[in-house]
């Protein structure tokens, strides 16, 4: 810090100033760049579900053969997860998500050359390491540039887009691999990231929170601040007294600090069930439906089915949180997930399978609206200084239920056809809702005046 500035220079809290103040267009654009990262992560993370089936037969390899290989990226996305939440506490943002995007997008593009399965493997644990670190990095980013008024739906918002980005990937795959294969299919796949990756590095900025605590970085978070509507004098010493009042320590031990330990492992516990559920969709939805004797295209439109259900789950669950707080919204749409996947096994796949196709779109649409909105919760409960390390703790703890997908979900199929594939959906579900009721610190309601119509509690981050 300036010996000047400290001495002389008015004093900012940049938490006040940003959860306070109007969400301007730049702002707006910054989370939309945010979201944008999350569509293609979303995207290149499902292409393997779609290539599976197709990769089999032409390989003449079984699905155990395969589970390793869908393992393999989900260990990259783990570690990738971790490291990215590190990296972005210490070196910032922005370089993290840049990194990340570009990552995953060359190593699915190689994916198109791979002779072999081994090959397939090594280039999806690659790209894991992209895929896993876009997703905390990208919704920190999303948070500490969205006032903390919008800062539940923006962030929820943003997540939503992994389903979205699937969903697109299945309607990617309807039309590449009938033309071009597999093959093609990673080639054009890959290649969109890449070009996002590079908008990135011109486009997006640094936070805002986080060149605050940078005192050498403080003339680059003028600027920022006066293109987001909020000039400052000169010399302007800036803090964060709301989550500095909170701030003990950084690193991974302050996510089990006295008072944050209880969440910390229920969080965990949730993502954990939570994955497992989501990765069993991602990776066998369509070889579960295409076991059952359906083909192709219609096994694939189960998993576009699911994502899209997700996209409207996550959204609507994040307006319900932003009004109504996030326990009991949560807990119902973990609920209704385990009820309707037990419900799905009364549905004769051959012959009601529009019926099936729809209700994987419910299903999806709970699922996810769990999932989207546990990034919104790790938000909430985790100050600045440990936000992206929080967030991507539990995202990485929930990438080891995402592993056990890669082999339960073959063997499940296997052992147990549809029937026995829903039973471990619900099952996981069960436990997502028990880890929910569990967690102390939930985002709390709004609170009504007649003065302000709807105004939320002021609440610190972290508290």
């Amino acid at each position: 810090m300036s010996t000047t500035a400290a001495r002389h220079g008015p004093s900012v809290d940049i938490g006040r100033l940003l959860d306070d103040g109007p969400f301007t267009r730049m702002q707006k654009m910054v989370v939309l760049l945010a979201s944008l990262s999350i569509v293609l992560d979303g995207f290149d993370g499902q292409l393997i579900g779609y290539a599976i089936p197709d990769i089999i037969k032409e390989w003449g390899i079984t699905r155990g053969a395969f589970a390793p290989t869908v393992a393999a990226g989900l260990v990259g996305m783990g570690i990738g997860s971790a490291g990215a939440g590190l990296f972005a506490d210490r070196f910032g943002r922005r370089l993290a998500v840049v990194a990340s995007v570009f990552l995953f997008g060359a190593a699915t593009c190689a994916i198109g050359f791979a002779p072999d399965i081994l090959t397939i493997a090594i280039l999806r644990f690659i790209a894991g390491l992209g895929i896993g670190g876009a997703l905390p990095t990208s919704t920190t980013m999303t948070a500490e540039f969205t006032p903390a008024r919008r800062r539940t739906l923006a962030v929820t918002a943003t997540i939503v887009c992994v389903p979205l980005g699937g969903m697109l990937a299945g309607l990617f795959a309807s039309v590449v691999l009938p033309l071009y294969g597999w093959r093609g299919l990673f080639f054009i796949g890959g290649a969109i990231p890449m070009v996002m990756g590079i908008l990135l590095l011109f486009k997006l900025p640094e936070s805002p929170r986080y060149l605050a605590r940078h005192g050498g970085r403080w003339s680059e978070l003028a600027g920022l601040l006066s293109r987001m509507q909020r000039p400052t004098v000169a010399n302007t010493v800036f803090t964060d007294l709301t989550e500095q009042a909170v701030e003990k320590r950084k690193g991974f031990g302050a996510l089990f600090e006295t008072g944050r330990k209880r969440d910390t492992i229920a969080i965990w516990c949730a993502f954990f069930m939570c994955l497992l559920t989501v990765y069993s969709a991602f990776s066998w939805l369509p070889t579960m439906l295409a076991s059952e004797g359906l083909p192709t295209q219609i096994a694939g439109s189960g998993l576009t089915a699911w994502n899209l259900g997700g996209v409207l789950g996550g959204l609507g669950c994040a307006v319900v949180i932003a009004r109504f707080g996030s326990r009991w919204p949560m807990v119902v749409a973990s609920a209704g997930a385990v009820g309707m996947a037990f419900l799905l096994k009364n549905v004769n796949v051959a012959q009601d399978t529009n019926l099936l196709i729809l209700g994987l779109g419910v299903l999806g649409l709970f699922v996810n609206a769990v999932q989207c909105t546990l990034y919104a919760l790790c938000a909430y409960i985790y100050p600045t200084n440990i936000r992206a390390t929080g967030t991507a703790g539990g995202l990485s703890f929930g990438r080891l239920g995402a592993i056990l997908s890669a082999f339960a979900g073959a063997m499940v199929i296997t052992a147990g056809g549809a029937a026995g594939y829903l039973t471990l959906l619900g099952s996981s579900m069960l436990l997502v809702t028990v880890a929910l009721l569990v967690v102390k610190r939930h985002i709390p309601k709004l609170a009504r005046s007649p003065a302000t119509p709807l105004n939320p509690v002021p609440v610190a981050l972290g508290k």
